[in-house]
């Protein structure tokens, strides 16, 4: 856990405009207009975030489905809301999730943390943390907490009833998007010069990666793994959906921190990046499959180098 850089913790400031501290290689995240940065909305959110009074039951928060412990996610196949309904897809990791051209894996109109927001805390079919037609009740449970409500007036000043659903959302994602992670062996490569961060099998994985004829950096690519990103002076940066070989088109996920991420794909099926591997091998000789996927076979020897690279990018 030691490379997660959550730039938001250093300190609470009252209304301070927020500066952020990024590593080499990644640029300033894109913030909308009417979520502007400060660190007392950041430490508010990162309170939220862990809050259980959020969901239907008063125990789940966004942090049982995003568990700092494994990167922001829950280590299931699929995720379980509040009331143990199974949701249809796998958590994805929140780290860097501030470069995402879009949220989630299947909506590209889900362009900003705080519309991905709306979907755990009001989605009723299944319900997540199940709030939808609770919000009045949450807002006064939240108010009857003094600390809670000053650090609501110290995110939002000058409002008058600081403490509403809204606010909790611009606060939970000004926190989401401090949670940056870029401190692996393959950036530590790349952006600081430490030739000797990559072993000689990683450094033939990555040649492997980038090579047009294995195809992963073709849906893989760009800062964070994902193709192109989204930042302060990107903003209109479109996500890459690809074809996941049963007519189903999902949102390409990063590839950093594969470690701890477990388990693999938008269902979750997939338990090893061993796994992961042998299905693209399948794909890249299926006709039927995406077009960016077909490829001649990996020797042994490849597939190891790239399984080596791809550990590269754990940061966590």
């Amino acid at each position: 856990m030691a490379a997660l850089l959550v730039t938001a913790l250093a300190a609470a400031a009252q209304g301070t405009e927020y500066r952020w501290n990024l590593p080499p290689g990644l640029p300033e995240p894109f913030v909308p207009a009417d979520n502007a940065m400060s660190e007392s909305k950041v430490a508010l959110g990162r309170d939220l975030f862990s809050d259980t009074r959020l969901s239907i039951t008063g125990e789940y928060s966004c942090q049982s489905c995003h568990d700092p412990a494994r990167a922001f996610t829950d280590g299931l196949p699929r995720s379980r809301g509040a009331l143990q309904d199974e949701l249809p897809l796998n958590a994805p990791t929140l780290l860097n999730a501030a470069y995402n051209p879009s949220l989630g894996w299947n909506d590209a109109s889900v362009r900003t943390l705080e519309q991905q927001m709306r979907a755990p805390l009001f989605n009723e079919h299944p319900r997540e943390l199940g709030i939808a037609g609770r919000e009045w009740l949450v807002e006064r449970k939240l108010s009857a907490d003094p600390a809670l409500v000053r650090s609501f007036q110290r995110a939002f000043p000058g409002e008058r009833q600081p403490v509403t659903m809204d606010n909790v959302i611009r606060a939970i994602a000004a926190f989401e998007r401090t949670l940056v992670s870029a401190d692996s062996a393959f950036d530590r490569y790349t952006f600081r010069g430490e030739h000797d961060a990559l072993d000689a099998r990683q450094k033939r994985g990555m040649e492997l990666f980038f090579l047009p004829r294995t195809g992963c950096s073709a849906c893989h690519g760009g800062i964070n793994f994902s193709g192109p990103w989204r930042d302060a002076s990107h903003p209109d940066a479109e996500p890459v959906f690809a074809d996941t070989g049963a007519g189903v088109q999902v949102r390409v996920p990063t590839l950093r921190n594969l470690g701890a991420t477990a388990p693999y794909l938008h269902d979750g099926r997939l338990p090893t990046l061993e796994s992961v591997i042998d299905h693209y091998e399948r794909m890249a000789a299926d006709p039927a499959a995406d077009p960016r996927l077909r490829r001649p076979a990996l020797t042994t020897e490849d597939r190891a180098a790239l399984l080596a690279f791809l550990r590269s990018l754990d940061s966590y």
